[in-house]
């Protein structure tokens, strides 16, 4: 489970579950941690935490919805470190779309969940995939899929699909990459209790509680150890593979 020696690069790491990844990587001994987020200010709050913490950390301000931005940051990643060895795909499109019907959805939030979930997951890796290739430790991507793909969520068509994307993608780029000893995984969280999860109304949380083999609330720490697992050494011959981390809501 340790990180040592590794450079980990969070995309969404400015809150929620992105901050508790990039929170538990430094406490695996990661040598650095690059924190990307459209939000500035969550990003350096997240920096801060970390270094004083006693971390080696970074913030840089990505938008994964515009590619120009993702080719920007890229430039400064390799500048900065020169090369990484993990990536976590966790910057999404997931507040306040929910509870629509499929007729509902109007194109524009569609296809502006498409771009940020989908394309900005498939750019940000293309980008980062040369520095992936200079790692001497071995390169890993995580990609956060969500259990919502698995059970069929209602009334959010655009989230679970983007996520379905998310999961097919993991598998197709697991034989692209495998030759260069690049693992790439995806977990598939439950509803995790985080900012981005709050405006969801308290039956479908329930929904959740009741559903799970372990029945209670899901929290950031249910889901760090899996993610810092798959960046870590003895996960680098394990690719392609999606694991729920769910409390057992749904088994895959």
């Amino acid at each position: 489970m340790s990180l040592q020696g590794r450079t980990i690069l969070v995309t969404g790491g400015g809150r929620g579950l992105g901050r508790a990844f990039a929170q538990a990587c430094a406490a695996a001994g990661a040598e650095r941690i690059v924190v990307a987020d459209i939000r500035a200010d969550w990003g350096e709050a997240t920096v801060g935490a970390l270094r004083e913490a006693g971390a080696k950390a970074v913030f840089l301000p990505v938008d994964l919805g515009d590619p120009t931005s993702i080719e920007v940051f890229a430039a400064k990643v390799a500048a900065e470190c020169g090369a990484i060895d993990g990536l976590v795909n966790n910057g999404a499109i997931a507040t306040g779309i929910g509870g629509k019907g499929f007729e509902e959805i109007d194109i524009e939030t569609w296809d502006r969940v498409m771009a940020v979930n989908v394309r900005g997951t498939w750019l940000m890796i293309k980008a980062m995939a040369p520095l992936l290739r200079r790692s001497t430790l071995g390169g890993r991507i995580v990609n956060l899929a969500s259990d919502t793909a698995l059970w069929g969520a209602p009334r959010l068509l655009h989230y679970v699909g983007s996520k379905g994307a998310v999961i097919a993608m993991t598998r197709s780029l697991a034989r692209e990459l495998g030759p260069d000893g690049i693992a790439v995984n995806a977990i598939a969280p439950g509803l995790v209790m985080v900012e981005a999860t709050e405006y969801v109304p308290e039956e479908r949380k329930q929904h959740y509680v009741s559903g799970r083999a372990m029945k209670r609330e899901q929290h950031p720490d249910d889901v760090t150890g899996a993610v810092v697992f798959l960046l870590g050494q003895g996960a680098g011959f394990v690719t392609g593979q999606l694991l729920p981390v769910n409390g057992g809501f749904v088994f895959n």
